[in-house]
């Protein structure tokens, strides 16, 4: 899955993204793409549920 996180701006961002995901799912596979501002998401965790862990992180995400 992949989710449009406009306010992710650097390494700090994608870190805290990757850490939230992992506490709900330390299975899931991450890759942020600064750049495109995408995080793109392997897991088996729902949309909802990935959507509320970067938001936990302290980052709106939609899916993209």
């Amino acid at each position: 899955m992949n989710f449009k996180v406009p306010d992710m701006s650097c390494g700090h961002c994608t870190s805290a993204i990757e850490k939230s995901i992992k506490a709900a799912d330390p299975a899931a596979q991450v890759n942020c793409d600064l750049g495109a501002r995408v995080v793109h998401i392997d897991s088996t965790l729902t949309q909802d549920q990935l959507s509320a862990a970067i938001k936990s992180a302290g980052y709106e995400a939609s899916a993209a």
